[in-house]
């Protein structure tokens, strides 16, 4: 089959920006050398369906440099870059995915790189995994496994785990300590408001912000908002989370106290309609909207248009709803992923430490194939460890190492 993109014409525009990716990745340049050397996925086949920007095409490089055959599509149909995807195309890898697709296109574009019967599968949001068990389940007996990129995805996992119908083991990326710490808290905290700053052109200093969710995404959107001088509320129904967030200094109440003075409002929680109608009616004119959640379902969009009474594009990216009693609201990137759909994602540092443990778990799917009982595993802790090591050896810092006297004493009864 062959690919489907928008324009091949674009690639030049794309392969600078995967070089600029490649030169600010020194885990994944690392792992390049050493895939090509050792051909670690010789004679698979990847099923990849992740944000197609620039640095998740490098970890497609670098997974066909260790002899994958790569079948590539988008997870969000407004963060596809197609500049990306073509010069994909022009490295000689399959690719399914365009900018702005309708809901149909899509799940074509996800059909097309399952029909291929694919060994490994590298998600982002479970759209692949969920699709291979309805649609391809002649096809499962061929997955070795696969890796989950973010927490929306695992929460799924888990729910078919639960159901005993998820039928492969998949590794839970998101949860290994060199993902959430970094590309969770520092990742999503700088590029939410990246986008929410070049999308807006306001002033973030002196706003109240209101961040749904205080998981780490929650606690670096809300670091990097008070770190802009905002004064930030958080909204939560986890009591523990809750008391994290106001000894960490923020405001904590219910979202429907918070809707009448929120200035911003951003969603990271990885539920539905976190914001919902009665919210809406409460607000400020001129209240700003956004989520950073995988699913555009944590705003009530829905709800939204239904009872707005006018609908204006106020400039790209951002849509105005006039509600009955007057009021604006604005909503950035049609409640979409802000920092995809309105930016570019991730620092490349950060991705370079969260795609060098898939491309590591990937790997470890492929050599430990045949002893692999559980559907759910935890990243290996040798290669969280092997990801942290590398990575502070290119920050050029180094730390202590336990002597054997030491050793001894922690794994003594005695005292």
């Amino acid at each position: 089959m062959s690919s489907e993109i928008r324009d091949i014409n674009l690639a030049e525009s794309g392969e600078r920006k995967i070089e600029w990716v490649k030169r600010n990745c020194d885990l994944l340049r690392t792992l390049e050398k050493e895939f090509s050397e050792t051909k670690p996925f010789a004679g698979k086949k990847v099923a990849l369906s992740v944000h197609l920007e620039a640095k998740t095409a490098y970890l497609c490089k670098v997974l066909a440099a260790g002899g994958a055959d790569m079948y590539i599509t988008g997870s969000n149909p407004l963060s596809t870059q197609d500049d990306v995807a073509a010069a994909l195309v022009a490295a000689g890898l399959e690719v399914h995915a365009w900018y702005d697709c309708t809901p149909e296109e899509y799940n074509t574009h996800i059909r097309n790189v399952l029909k291929v019967g694919p060994n490994i599968i590298i998600d982002d949001g479970g759209d692949l995994v969920n699709m291979m068990h309805t649609e391809f389940v002649d096809l499962i007996p061929n997955v070795i496994g696969g890796c989950e990129e973010t927490t929306t995805g695992i929460l799924r996992l888990e729910a078919m785990n639960r159901d005993k119908t998820l039928k492969f083991p998949m590794v839970k990326v998101n949860n290994a300590d060199c993902k959430h710490f970094f590309d969770n808290r520092y990742g999503t905290g700088q590029s939410v408001w990246d986008g929410i700053n070049r999308t807006t052109n306001l002033i973030v200093a002196g706003k109240r912000v209101v961040v749904a969710g205080y998981g780490w995404c929650g606690k670096g959107v809300a670091m990097r908002a008070k770190g802009l001088g905002a004064r930030v509320i958080i909204t939560e129904i986890d009591p523990v989370k809750a008391i994290e967030a106001v000894m960490d200094g923020f405001d904590v109440m219910p979202m429907n106290e918070a809707a009448k003075v929120g200035d911003f409002f951003v969603t990271v929680t990885g539920c539905d309609k976190v914001i919902d109608a009665e919210d809406f009616a409460v607000m400020k004119d001129g209240a700003i909207l956004c989520n950073a959640g995988h699913f555009d379902c944590e705003i009530d969009m829905a709800g939204l248009r239904k009872i707005a009474v006018e609908t204006r594009e106020m400039r790209k990216n951002i849509m105005g709803y006039k509600l009955p009693t007057g009021q604006w609201i604005f909503i950035l990137a049609e409640g979409r992923l802000v920092n995809l759909a309105a930016g570019d994602g991730h620092p490349a540092e950060i991705m370079d430490m969260s795609f060098a443990i898939q491309a590591l778990s990937a790997k470890y799917l492929v050599e430990h194939a045949s002893e692999l009982t559980e559907k759910l595993i935890d990243v290996p802790r040798a290669v969280d460890n092997d990801v942290a090591v590398r990575k502070l050896s290119f920050l050029g810092k180094h730390i202590d190492t336990l002597t054997p006297e030491q050793e001894k004493y922690l794994n003594s009864s005695a005292v």
